[in-house]
């Protein structure tokens, strides 16, 4: 074979390398950096700088796939947002609203009894968005759940999530009681960092106004210039706290003294109410502020 034809054959192997790496996407490289044996993530090779061929610098915290356990990223028992095997189809339409989200578990009697999933893409497509159509049957809609133990590296996770094409799991204690949840989403964030969706507010955007006297925030929010924002003369802390205290979350943590839970709501003395709207363990990501002015409180 001649150089000409060495160096076409080369080129077109390069083309179909890249191309199956576009076919396997983002997924399929995170869990091509996965070979676990014995617990432990063996396949990662950490040679210049590289990742199985993909540059370090692209998964920054990769190595939190074999790191971090379930329980390290799950949501709390307390924090789900889960409905009964017979809930109402209206207040099933209006969870779906206030909560924000596209998948929920479902149980009969309690939680520690699930019994699956209901996705709103399936609500919708047999009643619409809004919960009209047809007699409302919640057990035929429901999909299976995955259950993991606490103790499960999130890249073994990750990989059975992804073989089996699902989205959350519950985790399960010793005792086969629910213990929390996790999705595909917190495990992602995990290597490549918060992932925003359209409900989130833009990067460059501190807060939305929903309606008159009530806010989406960041809770990195600076808290001076929300204040500037609500106006009226409404301070929400005073001298010695603004030296200590620079974001909303920060005076939300300190009002509730520690991350308080998803929908949780901590009313601050002059009145203005701020409702947690998305947290993890760690830190709190955004509230709904409902300012109350000196005059209304």
């Amino acid at each position: 074979m001649s150089d000409s034809d060495s160096g076409s054959s080369s080129a077109a192997q390069g083309a179909q390398d890249q191309a199956g790496d576009g076919k396997r996407g983002l997924m399929g490289r995170l869990l091509g950096a996965l070979a676990f044996k014995n617990g432990e993530a063996s396949g990662i090779r950490e040679t210049s700088g590289q990742v199985n061929g993909t540059p370090a610098a692209s998964l920054p915290d990769i190595v939190n796939l074999r790191r971090l356990r379930v329980d390290d990223v799950a949501i709390p028992k307390a924090d789900i947002i889960s409905v009964p095997i017979n809930v109402g189809k209206d207040q099933l339409v209006q969870i779906f609203r206030e909560s924000g989200l596209t998948r929920l578990p479902v149980y009969e009697g309690t939680l520690d009894s699930p019994k699956g999933m209901v996705h709103l893409k399936d609500f919708a497509l047999n009643h619409g968005f809004n919960g009209k159509g047809g007699r409302f049957v919640l057990r035929k809609m429901l999909r299976p759940l995955l259950f993991a133990p606490p103790s499960m590296p999130i890249g073994v996770l990750l990989k059975k999530m992804q073989s089996q094409r699902m989205h959350l799991a519950l985790v399960i204690d010793e005792y086969g009681g629910v213990d929390g949840l996790v999705s595909i989403e917190d495990l992602i964030e995990q290597v490549l960092g918060e992932i925003e969706d359209e409900h989130d507010i833009d990067e460059d955007e501190y807060w939305t106004l929903e309606k008159p006297g009530c806010y989406l925030v960041q809770a990195k929010a600076p808290l001076a210039e929300f204040e500037n924002e609500i106006g009226q003369g409404l301070r929400l802390s005073d001298q010695k706290e603004s030296e200590e205290i620079d974001t909303l979350g920060g005076l939300v943590f300190m009002l509730s003294r520690g991350v308080p839970a998803r929908g949780e709501v901590i009313r601050h003395p002059q009145g203005t109410e701020f409702e947690v709207v998305d947290a993890d363990p760690r830190r709190i990501k955004r509230l709904r502020v409902r300012v109350s002015h000196p005059l209304d409180a």
